[in-house]
């Protein structure tokens, strides 16, 4: 299972195909450790670098994250142009994970209460 935090976004300078060095965390987000994210923990990241695309999973380890393609918008991982951002995110695959053994189609939703009756 991946680790999920909130408003993770950072740059990075990083060229090619290889390991992602995280640089500053973009204006109204945090780093990936201000968010949670320690040392072995396996994220689930988003790439954007122009318009091209890329969705993972990397481990991260003391400010670098390794790179294991989910897909991207070209097929393979991108090979960074040195002014991309990288962010974690949830994808569909987590939000349908079987989680209590019952089927993954199966979703629950929340019931909520709007106009003041029991829900």
């Amino acid at each position: 299972m991946v680790t999920l935090v909130n408003r993770a976004k950072m740059t990075t300078a990083t060229t090619g195909t290889g390991t992602i060095t995280l640089g500053t965390a973009e204006s109204g987000y945090q780093t990936f450790t201000a968010a949670g994210v320690v040392n072995s923990d396996v994220v689930r990241y988003v790439i954007e670098d122009g318009t091209a695309w890329e969705i993972g999973t990397g481990t991260y380890s003391a400010g670098t994250l390794t790179r294991a393609l989910g897909e991207s918008s070209t097929g393979s991982l991108l090979n960074l142009t040195g002014s991309a951002v990288v962010y974690v995110s949830a994808t569909a695959a987590d939000l349908s994970a079987n989680i209590d053994g019952g089927s993954a189609a199966t979703i629950y939703i929340a019931a909520q209460s709007i106009d003041g009756g029991t829900a």
